[in-house]
């Protein structure tokens, strides 16, 4: 029964590795994700690439810091502070250089113009006519004719504004 009680607090706390091991390779893993994220830029929903990425990153560090796959605490916490180090690193960057802005957020992309489908954009998007005929329904647009611009923004939402100069407020009615 004593066995139940029984707490390995060395091994809870003390590192079984080097921290700066650590710190290195959750900065690699961040950098190589937040990149190849720049490259397939679209479709992370309404969060932000590096919000998203910071989301899961953080997840599988804490996750591997209590299951056990590092031997204590204090590693897991080191890669969770690691991660949200350059999180906040590259955010304070990008709001102090409009060149850091531009490789974090990439520019919107224009998918209709004045009610005309900009078909290479939506290629090189890969959005189909459905997909783009879905989201503006969704936005209540019910006729492409209606659009005088369409805009897929860095976070993969649409933004939308109507031919008679209305930016259209999918929260409003």
């Amino acid at each position: 029964m004593d066995h139940l009680w029984a707490m390995n607090w060395h091994a809870i706390f003390v590192p079984s590795g080097s921290l700066v091991e650590l710190v290195v390779r959750g900065s690699l893993m961040y950098l190589m994700i937040l990149s190849a994220l720049r490259v397939f830029r679209r479709d992370a929903g309404s969060l932000a690439m590096a919000d998203l990425l910071v989301v899961v990153l953080i997840a599988d560090a804490a996750q591997n810091g209590m299951a056990g796959e590092y031997r204590s605490l204090t590693e897991g916490a080191v890669l969770v502070g690691t991660i949200f180090a350059w999180n906040y690193v590259l955010d304070w960057c990008a709001y102090r250089s409009p060149i850091m802005y531009w490789l974090l957020h990439p520019p919107p992309l224009l998918l209709v113009k004045r009610g005309r489908i900009l078909r290479a954009n939506l290629r090189s998007e890969l959005i189909t006519r459905e997909d783009l005929f879905q989201q503006l329904r969704e936005q209540g647009i019910d006729d492409i004719k209606h659009v005088k611009s369409c805009r897929i923004e860095s976070d993969g939402r649409l933004s939308v504004i109507k031919i008679n100069g209305d930016r259209h407020d999918p929260e409003k009615p």
